[in-house]
């Protein structure tokens, strides 16, 4: 079962207007167990001042379906190696932080609406680059809509 490390766009993105249909599709494949949901406990730590109904839609996909993972010194020290060489700004260490968890935990794919720090496709190949020469594997980084199962598309184009 495919690994997604959600960061939190993706699930503020369902009470969002422009991200809501892809964001509760892929929320759905979470909870039917098509694929796998992974949270940080930065995530949970960012949905802290989030309305209720943001902070629940995690407790929506089944235990079975879904992966906790916590900040650990691997991640921390290859956050600070993408800021130090650049590839994102130390005041995005969050942003960094979660590239960098979904990395060491050898996540399948990280999703985000994040276009600007994460979804970038420069910044995604200065991540990899990093990933890569510290021995870690290419992170795929994408949009819940890139990364809905081929049959969601499908409906996607006959809406």
């Amino acid at each position: 079962m495919i690994k997604v490390y959600a960061d939190t766009s993706v699930i503020g993105g369902c009470f969002d207007k422009e991200f809501k249909e892809y964001s509760l599709r892929l929320m759905e494949e979470f909870r039917l167990g098509s694929k796998r949901l992974v949270v940080s406990d930065l995530v949970m730590l960012e949905l802290e001042p989030a309305r209720e109904e943001i902070k629940l839609k995690i407790e929506e996909i089944p235990d079975d379906y879904k992966i906790q993972i916590d900040e650990n010194t691997k991640a921390s020290e290859l956050a600070e190696t993408y800021i130090s060489e650049g590839a994102i700004n130390s005041k995005d260490h969050n942003d960094a932080l979660h590239i960098a968890l979904a990395t060491v935990n050898n996540i399948d794919i990280l999703a985000s609406w994040n276009f600007k720090h994460i979804v970038n496709q420069d910044r995604i190949l200065q991540y990899n680059a990093i990933n890569l020469r510290f021995g870690y594997n290419v992170l795929k980084i994408q949009t819940p809509l890139e990364i809905l199962n081929p049959d969601n598309h499908e409906q996607t184009k006959t809406l």
